[in-house]
């Protein structure tokens, strides 16, 4: 199964005469600022796409994830579902990507929302990290299906919530409902921007958790007279830094993680506080004379595919049972924010094929395979949906995600585009 010469042709004729339609596409996707947190503009978001979906023929479904974590009446949890049937039976390729970006942050020297266009680039809070990417699994099928309008099954494009705080309202919740059910769905596509060469076979582990320690208030004039919980913190930093760290380092995966640092273990803490919390609404900003009788970490552990998480959880433990040993008065709790398992697919796997092909015919030479530093929805699909034939691909550079000045390249996409029709032309096809 594959495109002959002329169908192939016809396909990049077709993917070359939308690129005005991607850029403006994209465009259009960034100028919605789809906040997480706290989950804004997603029922604006995904309206927007339907409306827009619905006018090339797509058959178009919004799914509000009630009930799930994060999604309220003030920013409801909304999902797209997009689907264009072959003229025969067969299976079915579906594309996944997320509209959730992450906050600004400081350092822009352009309109984050702006979806600017200059040298290229087109600029944009999320452009990169995926907008891009989901505006060119859209251009790939509308170019592929008129290319090919015979062909045999089915294409899907979900849009979905959450990705950026662990997907539980977005790709989970719809493998909670069965849309990825290896029975409906056959091969999967997540265009996260892990380089237009480069097909993605996984990613590590993580597991958030949070971390408390207990001490007794009293006056800070006077603090002999309480036990200052930020103390107890420090002797577990410390323990982290000189311990726990350098074990971590030490430790390597077989995984094809990218970059380099990212094949061994890491630890980041996320954040840290302690004292009177600062997230009350009625907070001066003015301190308070007293010792702290509590302090908090947030640990983002990344874990490899050799690593067990049960050992992951109890080597933290171990740390903290030998702080504890040797401090008089301290007391602890770990709290579990989130855990994912790694997740690997095998390189012959049928989605791989198809987009290793794609890349070779576009670019002349083969793909590169590689792993995510971090994890993405690929995750809920293997885990929960139960379908193991799933990969990221698409365009942009993961090194310019989430950072200022965010970025993706136009011809990126192009190129991308390319590559995704041609692999449905390798799943889709029967000649």
């Amino acid at each position: 199964m594959a495109l002959n010469d002329t169908e192939g042709e016809r396909l990049l004729a077709e993917v070359a005469a939308r690129r005005a339609a991607l850029v403006e596409l994209t465009q259009q996707m960034v100028r919605v600022p789809t906040l997480n947190p706290p989950g804004r503009l997603y029922g604006e978001f995904c309206e927007m796409l339907r409306d827009r979906l619905a006018r090339e023929g797509w058959q178009v479904t919004l799914l509000r994830a009630n009930g799930a974590p994060g999604d309220s009446d003030a920013h409801p949890r909304w999902n797209l579902i997009a689907r264009t049937d072959g003229a025969r039976p067969g299976e079915t390729v579906h594309f996944n990507s997320h509209h959730d970006v992450v906050p600004v942050g400081d350092g822009w020297t352009r309109d984050p929302f702006g979806g600017e266009l200059e040298g290229g680039r087109l600029y944009g809070r999320g452009s990169c990290d995926m907008k891009g990417g989901l505006a060119t699994s859209i251009i790939a099928a509308e170019a592929f299906r008129a290319a090919c309008p015979e062909f045999a099954g089915a294409i899907e494009i979900s849009s979905v919530a959450d990705e950026e705080s662990g997907g539980f309202a977005g790709a989970a919740w719809l493998a909670e409902q069965g849309w990825f059910a290896p029975d409906r769905v056959q091969h999967v596509i997540i265009p996260e921007p892990l380089h237009k060469d480069r097909i993605c076979l996984g990613h590590r582990g993580v597991w958030w958790a949070e971390i408390t320690t207990h001490g007794r208030i009293a006056h800070g004039c006077m603090p002999f007279l309480g036990e200052s919980a930020i103390g107890h913190m420090g002797e577990v930093l410390h323990e982290i830094e000189t311990a726990l760290l350098p074990a971590l380092a030490a430790r390597r995966t077989a995984m094809p993680v990218i970059p380099e640092g990212a094949r061994a273990s890491t630890l980041n803490l996320n954040a840290i506080h302690g004292g009177e919390p600062e997230q009350a609404a009625d907070y001066t900003g003015l301190p308070t004379p007293c010792v702290a009788d509590r302090c908090r970490i947030v640990l983002d552990r990344r874990f490899l595919a050799e690593e067990e998480l049960t050992e992951v959880k109890a080597e933290i433990r171990a740390l903290m049972e030998r702080v504890r040993a040797g401090r008089n008065g301290f007391r602890y709790e770990i709290r579990d924010m989130m855990e994912v398992h790694p997740s690997m697919t095998d390189r012959d796997a049928p989605v791989v094929r198809a987009v290793a092909a794609g890349i070779a015919q576009v670019f002349g030479r083969p793909a590169d395979y590689v792993a995510s530093p971090g994890t993405y929805d690929q995750k809920h699909v293997d885990r929960i949906g139960g379908l193991k034939n799933v990969i990221a691909y698409g365009p942009g550079v993961l090194d310019l995600a989430h950072q200022p000045d965010e970025w993706i390249g136009v011809e990126d996409m192009m190129d991308s585009a390319r590559v995704m029709g041609l692999a449905l032309g390798e799943v889709l096809v029967r000649h």
